[in-house]
């Protein structure tokens, strides 16, 4: 069964993401240029992640589980002094 409330969780989570990610490039600089990297890079990765999942009969809930999991550690790594 899909679970709304954990997409909408999901939601709110990676706006905190977005909304740290956008400090750090806005103050620019080589860390700026490196979180842009690596964000790209991320993008790719959830995206090969995912889609394997679902090719190899994961659920639409593995899937938000695992992006949760993934900006849960953003966030951890962005508000790390």
């Amino acid at each position: 069964m899909f679970n709304p409330f954990a997409v909408a969780l999901l939601t709110l989570e990676a706006q905190r993401v977005v909304e740290l990610r956008l400090m750090k490039l806005a103050w620019g600089g080589s860390e700026g240029c490196a979180e842009v990297q690596q964000m790209v890079s991320e993008k790719v990765s959830a995206f090969i992640e995912a889609s394997g999942t679902l090719m190899t009969g994961g659920s639409c809930e593995t899937v938000v589980a695992r992006y949760r999991e993934h900006v849960a550690a953003n966030t951890q790594r962005l508000t790390a002094a």
